[in-house]
């Protein structure tokens, strides 16, 4: 096995705790530790009594029980907590694939959805989403790229970094492609509950299908990035077994702290979520207006769920040395397309957190000093 350097990741490492203004995150507002222990009596001295030995290395008890809460399908006993969503992502591609295989991967991802495969030795394929159609994933094509050879067809909804959403009929046509192929469907979660129209919110590819494979996180629509906790929920208990095998080589568990932390936020998710919406609804209305002033410059698809969008850059320039440009004589943080392998014209804007004004703000003085 040997993976490629984590582009996204080594672009962020440079700039993301240096430069002032992050216009490019992808989660949402994080809490003070003192004010996710305030949502619920007794939550302090709890959290003071708790015992720092191993967990269970699934999980403790208590937050596979409000994990599952999710799910209508899922049961505690079919979720296993990881160290964020990239550990159930490397955790499941080595269970369910092996040299050789054929794997599906919708396309622009993070990287370590495709990668990971990639270093396995399978053969990837990209099922591609487009600007020119709104991002909307075209179905014929992925039937096209699914054979009987498929093993697995790798999907994100809400979009990383699009933030295109699934509807319900696309969603379960990509289940009943990869069911009629016998393959898995591996389903990252992670920005679901940020849907803007709550009618429009899927279950839980896990939930629909028996060789679905659901990942959630603390990181993204929680805004709990530092828990570092995220989860893999599948109902097909011989890749649970084979997931938990490889658990043993990598973390073996999850951290107390956090685990006790992750649950109490589960059970406070309403509160927690339909605040982060509020930010993203009141940032999303400032960047319709921003890219409507600037649309000689920019192309923007205006997203449907989610953190985060991907706007195009029209000048034709190179939109990695225009965002290294703007981040070193600005001090505004974009991330060009050039991390996810996917062109270079397109940039990474995140606006779910409270600085998106002041990012937003500073981005506009530099661009307008740039043709003064």
């Amino acid at each position: 096995m040997h993976l490629q350097d984590f582009k996204l990741e080594r672009f962020l490492a440079q700039y993301e705790f240096s430069a002032p203004h992050l216009l490019c995150t992808s989660d949402c507002e994080s809490v003070h530790l003192a004010d996710l222990l305030a949502m619920e009596e007794g939550a302090e001295g709890r959290f003071k009594d708790l015992w720092l030995g191993y967990t269970e290395s699934a999980g403790g008890p208590e937050v596979r029980r409000e994990v599952a809460g999710m799910y209508s399908a899922v049961g505690p006993d079919e979720v296993i907590v990881t160290a964020g969503a990239e550990e159930s992502i490397f955790l499941c591609m080595h269970a369910m694939l092996g040299p050789g295989d054929h794997v599906v991967v919708q396309s622009p991802a993070y990287q370590s959805l495709h990668e990971v495969a990639r270093s396995i030795g399978c053969r990837v394929s990209h099922w591609t989403l487009c600007d020119e159609d709104g991002w909307r994933p075209d179905i014929e094509a992925l039937k096209d790229h699914v054979t009987r050879e498929t093993e697995a067809v790798v999907i994100n909804t809400p979009h990383n970094p699009t933030g295109c959403h699934m509807t319900r009929e696309e969603f379960q046509a990509v289940r009943d492609i990869a069911e009629d192929a016998g393959a898995w469907v591996f389903s990252d979660e992670v920005y679901r509950l940020l849907e803007y129209d709550p009618a429009s919110r899927l279950p839980p590819m896990a939930d629909i299908y028996e060789k679905g494979v659901s990942v959630g996180v603390m990181s993204k629509a929680f805004g709990l990035a530092g828990l570092r906790i995220g989860w893999t929920a599948t109902r097909d208990a011989e890749l649970r077994r084979r997931v938990a095998a490889l658990k043993d080589y990598t973390t073996i568990c999850c951290s107390a702290p956090s685990e006790f932390l992750t649950a109490l936020a589960l059970r406070h998710a309403d509160e927690i979520v339909d605040r982060n919406l509020g930010i993203i609804r009141s940032n999303l209305a400032l960047l319709d207006a921003f890219f409507e002033r600037h649309a000689d410059r920019f192309a923007w698809v205006r997203p449907t769920a989610g953190a985060i969008g991907f706007p195009r850059l029209l000048t034709g320039e190179s939109v990695e040395a225009f965002a290294v440009r703007t981040v070193q004589e600005s001090g505004v943080l974009l991330l060009p397309s050039t991390a996810y392998e996917y062109g270079d014209s397109h940039f990474r804007v995140g606006f779910a957190r409270t600085d998106l004004p002041a990012a937003l703000q500073a981005f506009e003085a530099y661009l307008d000093g740039r043709t003064a």
